[in-house]
């Protein structure tokens, strides 16, 4: 005669069994049932989400991914913002080399006899363009657009500094670059008041035309008037 077991009976054969059994005596069927698997939210099942780990295995992969993709939409979204544009731009600047652009056409609100303008784009700093006064300007157009890099100003009317000083020389240089899509950019150039070359970064892209006007001038006596030697322009080679 069988000992009674209060228990609860096995699931496979029915046989009861003791509490503390894990499985059934008769059968050896398991008495405890596995754990259900908790259902993986909607991103596990993407990979390399969708494998299921065990101590920590494959975490620092998916970890790097969510890291890369992250970084990767915050970069496309700078990228698409004027600033970070503007970023790219400048470092592509300073990294790249750079390439004398010459204008087609050059013309000025004024000139005085024996100084043209077009003195300013001939590659000689003897020759110089002569204003009546500040307020005068000079417009350069060029064939295309193109990513103004810099600018070189050499100021006055020659690179010598008794021919320098002979005439008066703007120490300020009102710049408005006008762009493709007929846009207007602006700048102002301080110049320094000595002979020879003067660099200024600029960084516009897309330039069909500048203009240069004369400001804050210096040395502008009696019998005197405005000179600027030369003018170099540079684009992205």
């Amino acid at each position: 005669m069988g000992e009674d077991v209060s228990g609860a009976p096995c699931p496979s054969c029915g046989t009861p069994n003791p509490p503390d059994r894990r499985f059934c005596r008769r059968c050896a069927t398991p008495l405890t049932p596995a754990a259900v698997a908790p259902t993986l939210p909607w991103w596990r099942t993407i990979w390399p989400f969708r494998r299921r780990t065990r101590a920590g295995s494959g975490r620092l992969v998916r970890f790097l991914v969510v890291l890369a993709v992250v970084l990767a939409l915050c970069a496309g979204g700078f990228l698409l913002l004027p600033t970070g544009r503007r970023l790219v731009e400048d470092t592509r600047d300073k990294l790249g080399k750079s390439k004398a652009v010459t204008p087609t056409r050059v013309e000025a609100t004024a000139e005085l006899p024996g100084h043209p303008p077009a003195s300013t784009t001939d590659g000689l700093s003897n020759r110089y363009w002569g204003a009546p006064g500040p307020g005068a300007s000079v417009t350069y157009t060029f064939a295309k657009p193109f990513r103004l890099v810099g600018v070189i100003v050499t100021n006055g009317a020659s690179t010598s500094p008794e021919e320098y000083a002979r005439q008066g020389r703007a120490l300020q240089i009102e710049v408005e670059v006008t762009v493709r899509d007929g846009g207007k950019i602006h700048k102002s150039l301080a110049l320094s008041d000595k002979p020879g070359p003067q660099a200024f970064p600029t960084g516009i892209s897309d330039a069909t035309s500048i203009r240069l006007t004369l400001d804050a001038p210096a040395g502008l006596a009696q019998g005197r008037h405005l000179a600027l030697a030369e003018v170099e322009f540079f684009q992205r080679s």
